[in-house]
């Protein structure tokens, strides 16, 4: 099917998912599948294969819930500090290419700019104290906030309370699937899948929706500076 880009003056609000839209899933991919399971495996005294076999039976046993991207949660059952990690490694966080130039233009366009993210907030401070993401926009809104992962049905209810948006004016980016379908049973009007969500991996473009490996599709009608 043929997409198009947005037409802006149909869209009061944009809501934005933060790891792998805006910002470099890289350093996510990396963590829970690199370097946490190098970690376990040093501290249980096991093999790299079998730590990273066991932490991905483990992150799998919760998808979908909110301890999925607890921070806290993933402390108390690997026994290591998480959230230190997170600080420790902070020099892999940076933006994916041409994300902090969309951000300009939204805010330039006057649009109400909002990240929704299912990252938890311990990790959100990290990122935002490394990237400065929050001077780009008007709100951070977490899924603990919300009480949902964006892919349940009862994320969107409820962040559309929160934010008073209205969903047939609003357009969302994510570079999850089953996140963009959520918001697109709700009613959701223009909704965009980030196919490019890490900068060391191919894109992995969906056909049912706006799939863009870049942000310069969506900034038609470049605003003066």
């Amino acid at each position: 099917m043929t997409q198009h880009a947005p037409d802006w003056s149909r869209i009061d609000d944009v809501l934005l998912d933060m790891d792998g839209t805006l910002l470099d899933r890289h350093f996510d991919n990396f963590f829970f599948e690199e370097e946490l399971p190098r970690r376990y495996a040093t501290l249980h005294a096991i093999s790299f294969e079998e730590a990273r076999n066991r932490l991905m039976s483990m992150y799998r046993s919760v998808e979908g819930e909110l301890a999925w991207t607890d921070l806290h949660y993933w402390t108390k059952q690997v026994g290591i500090d998480v959230v230190a990690m997170h600080k420790e490694l902070d020099h892999m966080i940076g933006f994916l290419s041409g994300a902090e130039e969309f951000l300009r233009y939204l805010r330039k366009l006057g649009k109400r700019v909002t990240i929704v993210t299912n990252a938890h907030e311990a990790g959100v401070s990290v990122k935002v104290a490394k990237t400065g993401l929050d001077r780009y926009v008007d709100r951070i809104v977490d899924a603990f906030e919300v009480g949902y992962l964006k892919m349940r049905p009862e994320y969107w209810p409820n962040c559309q309370r929160l934010l008073s948006f209205d969903p047939a004016r609003s357009l969302f980016m994510d570079d999850d699937k089953d996140c963009l379908m959520a918001a697109k049973a709700f009613g959701v009007a223009h909704l965009v899948h980030s196919a490019k969500s890490s900068s060391k991996l191919p894109p992995a473009p969906l056909p049912q929706f706006l799939s863009i490996t870049g942000f310069s599709s969506l900034m038609n009608g470049r605003p003066s500076a």
